[in-house]
């Protein structure tokens, strides 16, 4: 397992920072989902590393030993994720976000115009609200009681949280899918086995170790304005999305398809919010192309 760093921001907070691959690899920026820690999955890894890419991961605010920093939208990320780049030593980067780790790398390409090479997102989810997309509609009815639940204000998200997070904290290997219930179809289901069941059970138990607040903060900002405008990102940006994704529907990732400009679209038939993971030499492949081919600002 990576050790972590501890990376100082300005106002004083402290990041948990994970590091893994070549020292002088092209930094690659993983936004981790909701809730979840930032170690590290070594697949992930060891796919960046053949292709020359240093991974940095992170706790968000909140989660594991990183600070709380309350009342934080996603903007937000963009001035955490240049404290992790500068403490690396990192100038231009590529970022990837999976599922609520999705519209924070969609930030970073936002606001960090001058560092972000390309972007991608997996199973990523879409402003709230959005013109033309019905925001829960084919959730499963477990998400669509939490952001209720968020929707409804701090007060009902905490008592929310707080019911489940004794669940999320325990979770062993062998009762991750169990523990997803109506979240996870069969293709999802399938895929959370060995080295994979046990990345998704430490990020869980991980996330949840100092409180709900990372989750909490996370929620509430996904159901508040985002702070920046999706249709403004220049740099190029890949969505990969899954039919059979209970969590985030394909919708969402249509939705940001065709509101960000230029951005290419990965929709697949056979895969679902974790299934995707499979994908991620394709997905890596992909970034690098289209960074490669395109000019800095």
């Amino acid at each position: 397992m990576h050790r972590p760093h501890i990376v100082r921001t300005p106002d004083g907070r402290s990041l948990e920072v994970f590091l893994g691959g070549p020292e002088g690899g092209a930094p690659f920026l993983f936004h981790n989902g909701t809730p979840c820690a930032g170690l590290l999955y070594a697949p992930f890894v060891e796919e960046a590393s053949e292709r020359g890419m240093r991974t940095i991961g992170y706790s968000r605010a909140g989660y594991a030993d990183s600070s709380r920093d309350p009342g934080r939208n996603v903007a937000d990320i963009a001035a955490d994720a240049t404290a992790i780049l500068d403490a690396v030593g990192a100038d231009r980067f590529y970022t990837l976000g999976w599922s609520g780790g999705g519209p924070h790398a969609l930030a970073c390409a936002a606001l960090m115009p001058e560092r972000v090479i390309a972007t991608a997102t997996i199973g990523g989810v879409a402003p709230y609200p959005s013109d033309g997309l019905d925001w829960m509609a084919g959730m499963a009815q477990e998400n669509v009681a939490e952001f209720g639940a968020a929707l409804a204000g701090p007060v009902e998200l905490r008592a929310f949280l707080e019911a489940e997070a004794p669940r999320v904290g325990s979770v062993t290997p062998d009762q991750v899918a169990a523990s997803l219930r109506g979240l996870v179809s069969e293709v999802d289901r399938a895929a959370i086995t060995g080295e994979f069941a046990d990345w998704l059970a430490d990020v869980f138990r991980a996330s949840v170790r100092n409180g709900i607040w990372g989750w909490f903060d996370d929620d509430l900002a996904f159901t508040h304005p985002w702070g920046f405008d999706p249709s403004a990102i220049g740099s190029p940006v890949a969505i990969w999305h899954g039919a059979q994704d209970r969590m985030v529907p394909m919708a969402h990732g249509e939705w940001l398809v065709a509101h960000i400009p230029g951005a290419r679209a990965h929709l697949h038939p056979e895969h679902g919010h974790l299934s995707m993971v499979t994908s991620i030499g394709l997905i890596l492949d992909d970034l690098l192309a289209h960074g490669e081919a395109s000019p800095p600002e």
